[in-house]
């Protein structure tokens, strides 16, 4: 004799989708300066800009000068957070206006137009923001570096052609950097990169 054993089943009652939990967004302040750290290692610039961002340094050490590097590459999420923060805290672009960018789950809009502006102006300070960052930039590129050199007025460096140079003022670094592939851009004051942007 055969049994039959019947299952009984529980109806489901909750009709609801699943979806998949979306994390919130992290408000915008301060905080974000620490992610997406930029690194100021000229061993993180593309080979050739390197390799003459390298040997200017040595050139300006050698004669006497005093090279402080600050910024070399920049991820582009880094760059995406100093654009932003500075066009909002410039008033350019509305907190809700800014698009969203993969991988950076930031929420510029606060409660109350003040308070998103009061955050971005929070992130421009942290940065040291002074001039409005690019998008895109040499930085991103990993073809730029920020440097403050000092004690070299008055000193004899040699160019790339092994032409000495008697630096009397600053500007004088400009044409001795070309020789090496190393371009100043006269605007930001520590910003080389490899084509003068």
């Amino acid at each position: 004799m055969t049994r039959t054993v019947t299952a009984e089943l529980t109806p489901r009652t909750d009709t609801t989708p699943a979806v998949a939990d979306v994390p919130a967004r992290d408000k915008s302040g301060a905080h974000w300066v620490g992610r997406f750290p930029g690194s100021a290692s000229l061993d993180d610039l593309a080979a050739g800009f390197h390799a003459g961002a390298t040997v200017f340094i040595g050139a300006i050490q050698t004669a006497g000068g005093r090279v402080t590097v600050v910024a070399t590459y920049r991820p582009r999420e880094r760059a995406y957070l100093m654009h932003y923060s500075a066009k909002i805290n410039s008033g350019d672009l509305a907190p809700s206006a800014v698009p969203p960018m993969p991988g950076v789950n930031i929420d510029w809009v606060h409660d109350t137009p003040a308070a998103s502006k009061a955050a971005a102006r929070a992130m421009v300070a942290a940065y040291g923001i002074v001039f409005p960052p690019a998008l895109v930039s040499r930085h991103t590129e990993r073809a730029a570096v920020d440097m403050t050199i000092t004690g070299i007025i008055g000193k004899s460096i040699l160019d790339a052609t092994g032409q000495e140079v008697v630096v009397k003022k600053m500007s004088d670094l400009h044409a001795v950097g070309a020789s090496y592939g190393v371009h100043k851009l006269v605007s930001d004051p520590p910003h080389w990169s490899d084509d003068g942007h």
